[in-house]
């Protein structure tokens, strides 16, 4: 994320400010989680989302690959290919905020993706084969990552807007916008997210005590 611009207003250069000082203590908080906590709160929220009457009723689906200091999203991805739905996964754009969801064919086929420079795994730019959500029949449900989560359902991502961007296309399509659930750890819960006009508000946000 850039700073303003010069002759930028000052209520958006602390807008700025505050976010990213919240970012630092969200990576704080998240680097000072054990891998086994980190586990516990995943298997909870994996329960939590495959008894979700929302993901029980979309057929077409939008997940991330974890990184290591996000919700482990394995089991649900495996439980969408169990129940005869339809997977997609981002592809994102680098140095831009353009974000593709691609489908994925099988559980299995997350071994054939290629690992970006962020440490993500995803499709090559050059694989042209995958059916893109929104050139198809739009999406039902996206379960989305972030930084950290209000619980009004601001969400702080990490400064690029590939999901606010996305999102943007998702509403100029005929299916209209996808339900939005965030998986959070409970460390991730803050009291009160900076936002702007921009930033799309999460219609439900799924963590260990809510």
């Amino acid at each position: 994320m850039e700073p303003p611009r010069e002759g930028g207003s000052e209520m958006a250069a602390a807008l700025w400010a505050a976010k990213r000082a919240l970012r630092a203590e969200l990576r704080h908080r998240l680097r000072a989680m054990g891998a086994a906590e980190k586990q516990r709160q995943s298997r909870l929220l994996s329960r939590k989302v495959i008894g979700h009457s929302k993901y029980q009723e979309s057929k077409r689906i939008a997940i991330f690959l974890n990184m290591p200091d996000e919700i482990q999203t394995e089991e649900i991805i495996k439980d969408i290919f169990k129940q005869g739905k339809e997977c997609f996964i981002p592809r994102y754009k680098p140095h831009s905020n353009h974000m593709d969801m691609l489908k994925l064919s099988s559980a299995e086929d997350i071994s054939s993706l290629t690992l970006t420079s962020w440490n993500i795994l995803q499709p090559s730019d050059d694989d042209s084969t995958r059916e893109e959500a929104l050139a198809g029949g739009g999406l039902d449900l996206i379960f989305m990552p972030g930084l950290g989560f209000d619980k009004k359902g601001n969400r702080l991502g990490r400064g690029k807007g590939y999901y606010d961007t996305y999102l943007g296309r998702c509403m100029k399509h005929p299916s209209g916008k996808p339900y939005t659930i965030a998986l959070a750890f409970r460390e991730q819960i803050c009291e009160s997210i900076p936002v702007t006009e921009d930033d799309v508000q999460v219609d439900e946000i799924l963590y260990e005590d809510c």
